[in-house]
């Protein structure tokens, strides 16, 4: 990418106070980061490298990758604990160690990511304290429909918009393209004066994130992944993200319940050694949620260290096939009831031996 030279004042920002508050607009201010990183114990000294400007140096190839094996949400078992026993710790290492080997042995046509090393995290949330998901509001529960899980569901599937944005190739979101999936899970962040331009493996979008001091665009300007504005608070990257569509998820691949288009995403990157980025954000969504909630995760250099092409664009012949399927069952019916035979609806996710049901929506 071009470096810009574009003047930075974020640094001045920072100096006059203008915290999340003021910057988002947002009623109750993300938490501060919690560093996972160093699964609870003392955080080992590191000062992070400067780029040619004077920022934090935060640039390379990251994934997701190493958060195997770490739920969402807490075990109701692990309380109010974010780090795992030993036992439990242990056998998580062993799981990782099974992975590291079966994936440098499989050969095949597709092949699963899988982590090189454990951490000690009980649940991805680290806030509320117990690491659940907020319920959600009346209102949410009114607008939820079988396109919240697109192919994933069993439709119906009538036009373009019954699919999720992931089904027809333009974006899993902010957060959906962030966690971690079976492959897919690159992350690249590349800095210039006044900007970061942080772009996701899957699907292939890139962010551009403002740290020159500009304002927001207008509130009737909505896009896919939001206006990011960002500021540097030491080592810090923090980054408001509003202006949102109400048509991606924060669940998986940006899958399950959609959000409103008044969600507020809080994000924040800090480089705590030389191979991980502690990457944190909290979804602020009244219109949705009962409360706001904050993940947060270890972000490590991606095997290989480079991006792999997604090769998926928006007229795929997934929608096309799924669109016509559809449409040969209503004529199938059709037939059916002229012949005097009244059936039920195929259902899109036909059973099939020895495969397991289809993902519970997020």
């Amino acid at each position: 990418m071009t470096k810009r030279g574009l003047a930075t004042i974020g640094a001045a920002m920072a100096v006059l106070g203008v915290g999340a508050m003021s910057l988002s607009g947002q009623e109750h201010p993300a938490p501060a980061l919690v560093i996972t990183a160093f699964n609870g114990g003392a955080a080992t000294p590191y000062t992070a490298p400067r780029t040619p400007w004077g920022d934090p140096d935060l640039q390379g190839v990251w994934s997701s990758d190493d958060t195997s094996g770490i739920p969402r949400e807490r075990p109701k078992d692990a309380g109010t604990n974010l780090y795992q026993s030993d036992a439990a710790f242990a056998e998580r290492v062993k799981n990782v160690e099974r992975g590291v080997k079966r994936g440098e042995s499989d050969i095949g046509s597709f092949r699963n990511d899988f982590a090189r090393r454990a951490f000690r995290q009980t649940s991805l949330i680290v806030d509320p304290p117990d690491g659940s998901m907020p319920a959600v509001t009346a209102e949410a529960q009114k607008r939820r429909a079988s396109r919240d899980r697109g192919t994933f569901g069993d439709g119906p599937f009538n036009t373009t918009e019954d699919f999720t944005l992931y089904d027809r190739c333009i974006t899993r979101g902010i957060v959906g393209s962030v966690l971690r999936v079976v492959y897919g899970n690159g992350n690249r962040i590349v800095q210039a004066p006044g900007m970061v331009a942080f772009s996701y493996e899957m699907i292939h979008d890139t962010r551009i994130i403002y740290t020159d001091g500009r304002p927001h665009v207008n509130n009737g300007i909505q896009q896919y992944l939001g206006d990011s504005r960002a500021r540097w608070e030491g080592d810090e990257l923090v980054v408001v993200t509003r202006n949102l569509t109400d048509k991606t998820s924060i669940g998986g691949n940006g899958n399950g319940l959609r959000h409103s288009d008044k969600m507020v995403i809080t994000e924040r990157f800090k480089r705590v050694a030389a191979d991980v980025i502690q990457y944190q954000f909290t979804v602020d969504d009244p219109v949705t949620y009962a409360r706001p909630f904050t993940m947060s995760m270890p972000l490590t250099p991606l095997d290989g260290g480079v991006l792999l092409p997604y090769e998926c664009h928006e007229g795929n012949y997934g929608l096309q096939n799924a669109l016509s399927a559809e449409r040969a069952e209503d004529k199938a019916i059709a037939e059916d009831l002229k012949n005097g035979i009244k059936r039920a609806r195929r259902a899109v996710q036909v059973p099939v031996p020895n495969r397991s049901a289809a993902p519970a929506e997020e």
